[in-house]
């Protein structure tokens, strides 16, 4: 039986250029923008999850983004890094077999900045309750308490408002857009000098699911049990529950590539996080 090949779903999907690193592929911006000479370039953690999404909302910024998926991969060029949602245990699986989890954490230290989506947010954070027997490892840096699939499995992915807070407030221009969740993590207790960006109302169930986790942990701020905490930002590293690169709504990536064009300018010393 012939059948249509099924297409990929992402938006506007880009063309490849082959990078001199082997089997790195750079991808273009798409929707005919061009490459500023001194554009930002930005790593996209390619092991697994919606890392083909991000590359498509960042080339939509006009950054150059190239895929990380070796050591090798990471190098000193990099001015930013984007961790995507996924399979939070298994991109941690993979990253330790391929040598990844140090050089990553080598990268976090450095300063540069960091953009964590759903999985990603998780394996940013300090500390993680809800994991698998065994638990995964984490990179850290984010001074937060992650709860893993805490909005249910598969079936319950949905759409909702979120509440907006402090920069991202402002930046955004779509009031009411809504984000997607899809096995969702939340942050249960933030530290000290992390910054909520994000909360989204609690319906009953999650609730009750709330306080039975802010009794298991006792330091740092906790979220309200009529809400929950979705999004944050802690120096170099910002983090979401959600998946803005399912959406048109590009505020959290040009927040992002804000804060990675700030930093490349800064004249900050970057460290290497390739061995």
């Amino acid at each position: 039986e012939n059948r249509t090949p099924m297409q990929p779903s992402v938006l506007n999907a880009a063309p490849m250029t082959t990078d001199a690193v082997p089997y790195l592929t750079n991808f273009q911006p798409t929707r005919g923008l061009e490459i500023a000479a001194d554009a930002p370039h930005i790593g996209v953690l390619a092991l697994q999850g919606a890392f083909v999404e991000h590359i498509n909302a960042l080339g939509q910024l006009g950054v150059r983004v190239s895929e990380v998926r070796q050591i090798a991969h990471l190098t000193d060029d990099l001015d930013g890094l984007v961790i995507p949602g996924g399979e939070s245990t298994t991109m941690a699986i993979v990253a330790r077999t391929l040598d990844l989890v140090e050089p990553l954490q080598e990268f976090v230290r450095s300063g540069r900045p960091v953009f964590g989506t759903c999985a990603g947010l998780i394996f940013l954070s300090d500390r993680a309750t809800g994991q698998k027997i065994g638990g995964q490892s984490l990179i850290g840096g984010l001074d937060v308490t992650a709860h893993r699939n805490f909005f249910g499995s598969q079936i319950d992915s949905a759409e909702r408002p979120v509440v907006l807070a402090g920069s991202i407030e402002s930046e955004h221009a779509n009031d009411g857009f809504r984000h997607a969740f899809i096995r969702a993590p939340v942050i249960i207790k933030v530290g000290e000098g992390v910054q909520v960006l994000a909360t989204l109302k609690a319906n009953a169930r999650e609730q009750a699911l709330l306080e039975e986790q802010l009794s298991k942990v006792k330091d740092g701020a906790s979220s309200d049990s009529t809400c929950v905490i979705i999004g944050v930002q802690q120096g170099n590293i910002l983090a979401t529950s959600f998946h803005p690169e399912l959406t048109e709504d590009l505020t959290w990536h040009r927040h992002f590539v804000a804060m990675v064009a700030k930093h490349a300018t800064s004249g900050a010393k970057r460290g290497s996080a390739s061995k």
